[in-house]
């Protein structure tokens, strides 16, 4: 019930019988003491509120808490301690006492609402003749939940009462623009839940189940909680959430689906109260093997490790505030007894929930309190000082709010006096309060430094504990690492290397939707289902995935993804190598083909001075079987991995042997078909003179040269890595440079062939005794033939088989001219008779030409002198034409 402030008077009557009088029955603290300054405290002491029945035509009957909560009590406890420690201080507020005013908030908004009520009205029920008086406290430390604490700050908001909380957590709290006067000596929850999404994923869950307080604090932190974990990849199998005033058939239906869950780990962002609930319906459908996670409202809470969910809970994980020592607060807490204040009943029913005893005689059997009863001897939440974390917060609220006193009221800052008394007002008004409080900078006995950020937060520092057992079997909190806000990303989650107990003791569970993929796999999103629920999808040629990838990330241009599809590693070189197959057929046809035309050199050498020989031109046939030996050899620099040099000198030295070869070949045709289509004798045919034939072939040899110098100094030819062609590989080639120089220097060896084909051709039907011609022919029909089929063959050709078409074209036509032009004269050399190879060979021709002239003398007495020399001369150019053939 909210309490109103009404103004009664009559109407018309006098001011001084004008009162401000509260409606209803005023609102008293559990525990209070008088002082100077006074501090309100809100704590949930209770954990269980029964609603009465409305009915709407009464007056509803007033709240009623139960259920005390040691830990909740120890808290308040602790805001006493901290205030006597302060009232007995000389250096902090001298002659200035502080007093407190304690109420319960039972865990829920209504209570809370009627004890900010209570500390702001104060117990009076007529306060003077203006409702404009002073306030009843300065400062409210509470309360233990968020929705609690933000219900309290919709009315202590409104006259700018600072609320300094030492348990409410929500992220929400933070904004300044709607809540001012708020401060916290906890971490907003917008750090825990980023901190829990990285432990999650730090031990490898992506696929958790979620629970939740139906209230500011589970809803406000879960929704960041899952926010952080998408970030993380992690996915939330489902989301639920619970209240304490919730019927039993929500909480059963909830236990059913974490039960009926798949995901092995569930984050419970619950108040205690909730979490006991959750608890008790998780024992009654035997809800174990689940890995829980939990936020700092329970994850330290001792009551709930010493009952029976121990069993459920071993293994758990969560972050929390580290804790700290109070000196001399075991003490104090060890002498609270009701003969403090007989006629408290707080302090009665705390005794009598410790010891489970009456104070009073019971009609109903229960053991009546002794008086001899020892809080030493009792170990529960409130005498056990071990994990003092919340309690510290509450510890520091209180004096932070001395030390906005002390500054305010400029304690000890008058000269030099250290002790000087402080200057009091007795209109203390809170917005000043607020402001000191936002400056606070101070360091406790126990060395921790305590301040507000521009937000009213404190440095969010957390430490990750383990439900572990110890030898005697009880659960303790092991703390294993830490989380620190303040640090860049990346460092602020650590692991300190203890030991992690799990829920199953054989070691860590997993809790995923998907299996991970191996190395060389991808995750493929499932349609329909979070990212979290995959199918692995194998990478493609020249991808590579680490374990568990969501994409394949493809090598670097010149690496290639091996067969596992795990690593990037260099691509395969790809040239025409000596030490392969089709390196060491083509080495050795190339040097078969020069071997073999060395040989032919030797043949001829050895039979120089026959007249076959002479008459073939010795010059002219060595030279021709010279560059035959080059074409041979020429094709061994296409072999092997190409370089610079050789790149430019594969190409200018095949086009240069060519065009010799092909000039050879085109002087000697010249000559021959000359020779035999002349009319004139020999001396006046120069065509068929050794310095024409050597001019003709130099100047032809001399043009490929400047053609190829050109080349080389334009664009010359280099090694060029080619990946566009095959992806798995490199082929390591030479790149032309310039494609026209190239072209230029084949075009004009294929002018020459064809200019000897046309020669040849026409030079066909020569006497059969010494006509070489169509052999001549045949050579050029072959020679032209390879080298047209050679340019569709190279441009189609992949890889190292371009070369090998290229070199095979070299090989064939150097085959064709060495067989069809020398074999026939080796032929003759070798197998036939050796005077075959002298003039008697052709001495027939000669006889029958010298009959005719005889036959011609005889009948033809009459003939002038001057048709004998004509004949006699004919007869000299016939022989002149046996020898062209010969030389040709």
């Amino acid at each position: 019930m909210l309490l109103f402030v009404l103004l009664v008077g009559a109407f018309g009557a006098e001011e001084d019988t004008a009162l401000c009088e509260i409606l209803g029955s005023p609102e008293f603290p559990l525990l209070s003491k008088e002082g100077d300054i006074t501090i309100g405290g809100v704590f949930s002491i209770h954990s269980q509120i029964s609603s009465p029945p409305l009915t709407f035509t009464d007056a509803p009957e007033p709240l009623k808490c139960s259920r005390i909560n040691f830990r909740e009590f120890r808290f308040a406890q602790t805001m006493m301690f901290a205030i006597e420690e302060i009232n007995n201080s000389s250096s902090l507020l001298p002659n200035i006492s502080i007093g407190y005013k304690i109420f319960d908030g039972c865990g829920s908004n209504l209570p809370s609402t009627r004890a900010v009520m209570g500390l702001i009205n104060g117990p009076e029920r007529t306060l003077e003749k203006t409702c404009s008086s002073h306030l009843s406290v300065h400062a409210i430390v509470g309360a233990s939940e968020s929705s609690s604490a933000i219900a309290m700050l919709q009315i202590s908001g409104i006259f700018q009462i600072p609320v300094i909380s030492h348990f409410a957590t929500c992220a929400c709290l933070s904004n300044k623009k709607e809540y001012p006067s708020f401060f916290r000596t906890i971490p907003s929850d917008y750090h825990q839940s980023r901190a829990l999404a990285k432990l999650v994923k730090h031990f490898g869950w992506t696929w958790v189940g979620a629970v939740r307080s139906d209230n500011d604090y589970g809803n406000n932190g879960m929704a960041t909680f899952i926010t952080a974990a998408s970030q993380e990849g992690v996915c939330i199998e489902y989301s639920e959430a619970i209240s304490r005033t919730d019927p039993s058939e929500q909480v059963t239906r909830v236990v059913r689906v974490i039960q009926s869950g798949s995901a092995r780990v569930l984050v419970a962002f619950l108040a205690q109260g909730e979490m006991e609930i959750l608890l008790e319906e998780a024992l009654k459908q035997n809800l174990t093997g689940l890995q829980w996670v939990g936020s700092e409202s329970w994850i330290t809470a001792g009551h709930l490790a010493t009952k029976g969910y121990s069993r459920i809970l071993t293994g758990s994980l969560g972050f929390t505030i580290r804790k700290s020592k109070i000196t001399g607060l075991r003490e104090f807490l060890l002498q609270v007894n009701p003969s403090q204040d007989p006629y408290n009943n707080l302090l009665r029913e705390f005794w009598e929930a410790t010891f489970g005893c009456s104070l009073q005689s019971s009609p109903h059997g229960q053991t009546q309190c002794s008086g001899s009863e020892r809080l030493q001897d009792i170990k529960n939440p409130f005498t056990d000082v071990s994990e003092l974390r919340i309690s510290n917060n509450v510890y520091k609220a209180v004096y932070a709010v001395a030390y906005a006193m002390h500054n305010m009221l400029k304690c000890g800052q008058s000269g030099e006096a250290v002790n000087h008394p402080c200057i009091w007002k007795d209109a203390l008004e809170s917005k000043q309060v607020v402001k000191h409080l936002q400056d606070v900078n101070f360091t406790l006995q126990s060395g921790e430094r305590v301040y507000f950020d521009e937000n009213g937060d404190p440095t969010a520092t957390y430490e990750l504990v383990n439900w572990q057992r110890n030898q005697a079997g009880d659960i303790v909190f092991v703390a294993i690492g830490s989380y620190d806000a303040s640090l860049p990303n990346g460092k602020q989650f650590t692991m300190i290397g203890i030991n992690t107990t799990w829920i199953w003791f054989t070691g860590r569970p997993q809790s995923v939707c998907s299996e991970s993929c191996l190395p060389g796999f991808r995750q493929a999103v499932i349609k329909g289902k979070p990212i979290c629920c995959f199918s692995c999808i194998a990478c493609a040629a020249g991808e590579i995935s680490n374990f568990n990838s969501a994409e394949c990330s493809r090598c670097q241009l010149e690496y290639w993804s091996n067969e596992d599809h795990s690593q990037c590693v260099p691509k395969v070189i790809e040239f025409l190598s000596y030490g392969e197959t089709m390196g060491v057929l083509l080495t050795a046809f190339s040097l078969f083909g020069a071997s073999l035309t060395l040989v032919v050199s030797c043949v001829f050498f050895w039979f120089r001075h026959t007249p076959l020989v002479k008459a073939s031109n010795f010059e002219l046939s060595f030279l021709l079987l010279f560059s035959l030996t080059l074409c041979f050899l020429c094709s061994l620099t296409f072999i092997g991995r190409p370089s610079e040099w050789s790149c430019m000198l594969r190409h200018t030295a095949f086009g240069i042997t060519f065009a010799l070869c092909m000039s050879c070949i085109l002087a000697k045709t010249i000559a021959v078909v000359i020779a035999f289509k002349a009319k004139r004798p020999a001396n006046t045919v120069p065509q068929c003179s050794a310095p024409f034939q050597r001019t003709s072939v130099l100047s032809c040899t001399l043009l490929q040269v400047l053609v190829c110098l050109l080349w080389l100094t334009l664009a010359p030819p280099f090694p060029y890595k080619n990946t566009a062609h095959a992806t798995e590989r490199i082929i390591l080639e030479c790149d032309l440079g310039s494609p026209i120089g190239f072209w230029a220097v084949l075009g004009y060896i294929g002018l020459l062939a064809v200019l000897c084909f046309i020669l040849a051709f026409l030079a066909r039907k020569l006497p059969d005794n010494f006509n070489e011609a169509k052999f001549i022919t045949f050579s050029m029909l072959i020679f032209c033939a390879v080298w047209v089929t050679f340019i569709p063959a190279y441009v189609s050709s992949p890889g190292k088989f371009t070369v090998a078409v290229e070199i095979f074209a070299i090989l064939a036509s150097s085959f064709g001219l060495l067989f069809c032009i020398f074999a026939p004269k080796c032929y003759i050399l070798l197998f036939l008779k050796r005077e075959t190879s002298t003039l008697e060979e052709f001495s027939p021709f000669i006889r029958t030409q010298s009959v005719s002239v005889q036959l011609s003398k005889s009948t033809q007495e009459q003939s002038s002198v001057k048709g004998k020399k004509r004949k006699h001369g004919n007869l000299q150019f016939k022989y002149y034409k046996i020898c062209c053939l010969f030389m040709f």
